[in-house]
């Protein structure tokens, strides 16, 4: 229970926050994106202010044993770029920059009734949806070419 209520907390926080600084206001990220244009840089002190609470913070809690509510933390240790990453990496800010949002002010957004992030997010969805299915398609006739 420790634990959902901890996530459920995180990503309420994570939500509110994302209000005050203004990113589930996609007109807002749109012209932070729009360099040509009428550009608002206030979104970057956003960004800042993120790199900033995680430099001193991550320093911090990876001192710790281990996390609060776990037996180990959970680092990741690829640190290789493949194809699927700078692809994927791609399709994210072509998405954001057309849609105005990213995936956690898009669901967060949902909320207003709105039909924009509301498209946004099925969009998303069935995106993803589509991604795993092709994924295990492709495992598939890979594992049935192999057994040939």
């Amino acid at each position: 229970m420790k634990v959902v209520v901890s996530s459920f907390m995180s990503g309420l926080l994570f939500a509110v926050g994302l209000g005050i600084a203004g990113m589930l206001n996609a007109n807002k990220v749109i012209a932070f994106l729009d360099l040509g244009g009428h550009w608002d840089p206030s979104l970057g002190f956003v960004v800042a202010g993120a790199i900033a609470v995680h430099f001193i913070l991550y320093r911090y809690i990876m001192r710790q044993r281990s996390p609060i509510f776990g037996e180990h933390f959970h680092i990741p240790t690829r640190r290789d770029v493949t194809p699927r990453l700078l692809m994927g990496s791609a399709l994210f800010g072509i998405g954001w920059g057309l849609a105005g949002y990213c995936p956690g002010p898009g669901i967060v957004s949902v909320t207003s009734g709105a039909l924009p992030p509301v498209v946004f997010s099925a969009a998303m969805l069935f995106a993803m949806a589509t991604f795993q299915w092709l994924e295990r398609l492709h495992v598939l006739r890979r594992g049935r070419a192999e057994q040939c």
